[in-house]
């Protein structure tokens, strides 16, 4: 036997085999490439921010409460959104107060500076301020119900949540509610959803595409049909809009199930039916919604 012979062919077959490429070892490297990739993507890192508000010291059960946050986060345009939704909100919520308690209310609806001098403990201070003729508004109308023996005890919170911190949008909602001695009480969810790397807000019309609004406005009306049955607000849809009409609200997030069109109280039905949401899922959106707005599996071609 020629062993010399014998001893190369097994080299050659060693070098080749090394030479192969290990599949754990190409998943590894994919494994750690995607990791990469999110980790660069923009994120939208932030903390809730509480007001301090000077409410003056009260005993009892019937004690006026106001909770007011703020977001801090490392996007200043975003914590001016909220900032500007806040007052927003006050002036919805608090529209009901005496005119003569909101004297300084004009200056309070004031777009607030997004520049990098105006954050962290510097744009809250600029938010209270704005906030502290709504507070005297609050307090007026709880010694206004005080004085009618009416026991009650009012209420009002603001507060940011963050629903989705990074691509394809950012999302924030400004949850609020209330209680102003009436009936019964209010709330209301207002969306924002940011683009990071460009820093900038995305409405409705930016995520559809070209000459698709009137297809959108057609599938979420469908989606209204079917929750108007399924929840028994009415046996005939026609019968039901002459009292509450179908419209396409701007105000919105893109979830897991789809796009979410919300609505507030008593815009397309009655108050029993509390903060109206429609989901448009997202296989009926393919040709309607931008393809970089649609989940990924959407966009996998075979």
């Amino acid at each position: 036997m020629n062993y010399p012979i014998a001893l190369l062919s097994i080299c050659i077959i060693a070098v080749c085999t090394a030479c192969q490429p290990k599949p754990e070892q190409t998943t590894q490297s994919q494994a750690s490439s995607e990791v990469l990739t999110a980790l660069e993507q923009p994120r939208l890192i932030a903390e809730n921010q509480r007001l301090d508000l000077k409410l003056p010291e009260c005993q009892g059960n019937n004690c006026a409460e106001m909770s007011i946050e703020r977001l801090s986060s490392n996007h200043p345009n975003i914590d001016a959104w909220v900032d500007q939704q806040i007052i927003k909100q006050l002036q919805q919520i608090l529209s009901i107060a005496p005119k003569n308690s909101l004297v300084a209310q004009a200056s309070s609806s004031e777009a607030i500076p997004s520049s990098q001098a105006n954050v962290a403990l510097n744009a809250a201070q600029v938010l209270l301020e704005q906030v502290n003729p709504f507070i005297q508004s609050f307090l007026f109308l709880d010694q206004e119900l005080k004085q009618l023996n009416a026991n009650h005890q009012i209420n009002l919170m603001i507060k940011p949540r963050i629903l989705n911190d990074q691509a394809p949008l950012a999302t924030v909602v400004l949850n609020s509610s209330s209680y102003l001695g009436g009936a019964h009480g209010s709330s209301a969810q207002q969306y924002g959803n940011f683009d990071l790397s460009t820093a900038q807000q995305i409405l409705l019309d930016d995520i559809v595409l070209p000459k698709q609004k009137a297809a959108l406005e057609t599938a979420a009306y469908a989606v209204f049909q079917q929750w108007v049955i399924e929840a028994k607000l009415a046996e005939n849809v026609s019968d039901y809009e002459q009292a509450w009409k179908f419209y396409l609200s701007d105000n919105f997030y893109l979830s897991q199930q789809g796009l979410i069109l919300q609505y507030a109280e008593y815009e397309i039905g009655p108050y029993v039916v509390g903060l109206p949401k429609l989901v448009i899922a997202y296989e009926d959106l393919d040709g309607i919604l931008k393809p970089e707005y649609l989940p990924k599996l959407k966009q996998v071609v075979n």
